[in-house]
């Protein structure tokens, strides 16, 4: 059960986002991380501990792209503990979205999410990305902190869309890793997460 003082600290960082609480599942997302502590007792799925900061660092984060999220089929690459695809999708239960991580006891989390909030328009894919060949390509590819910028397109091209877009969620970028992909069309957007003092960029590829 959801304690009232965490679902306002909740509804005030998406506030801050300027999302309106009231068209996101913030009681559902306050049990995430419940769940999400009570597993990382025993799997170590990520090493943020205390909830303030998971809320922060992995909930406000992952919805501060809310406003860049275009088509209807999406995947997370390298999901890890949900972040930022399984919120997203919790988000807007009208998109579809693949959530693919290689390491089993993030898979098998990730299902136990899925079943835990009896949600629909979420799969997962356990295995490497490279390895990874679905039968129809992505409008959208988003990743955080999966590898640099030139290694994320490389890795992704064969999964993305004629029209699609990826979005790379990154913290501060170095100028040599933007040369990597300076071939491609891409913008650099700053983002400001309620609670997170280190830099946030988005770099969106399309």
């Amino acid at each position: 059960m959801a304690a009232p003082e965490q679902i306002q600290q909740i509804s005030n960082g998406v506030i801050g986002l300027g999302l309106d609480p009231a068209e996101l599942p913030i009681e559902h997302y306050v049990e995430y991380l419940v769940e999400l502590s009570r597993w990382n007792k025993a799997y170590n799925l990520t090493a943020i501990r205390d909830f303030d900061t998971m809320l922060s660092h992995h909930i406000l984060d992952s919805l501060a792209i809310c406003p860049y999220i275009k088509g209807k089929r999406c995947l997370d690459v390298g999901s890890g503990a949900g972040f930022p695809g399984m919120v997203l999708a919790m988000a807007n239960s009208e998109l579809s979205w693949m959530l693919l991580d290689s390491q089993v006891k993030k898979a098998r989390f990730l299902n136990h999410i899925i079943q835990f909030f009896k949600i629909v328009n979420v799969e997962i894919h356990h295995g490497r990305i490279e390895q990874y060949r679905p039968e129809t390509s992505y409008d959208l590819v988003v990743s955080r902190a999966f590898s640099d910028l030139a290694s994320f397109v490389d890795k992704t091209d064969h999964l993305v869309a004629t029209n699609g877009i990826r979005l790379a969620m990154k913290g501060s970028i170095q100028v040599d890793e933007l040369a990597g992909i300076k071939n491609r069309d891409y913008e650099v957007q700053q983002l400001q997460v309620p609670g997170v003092k280190s830099e946030r960029n988005l770099v969106i590829i399309r």
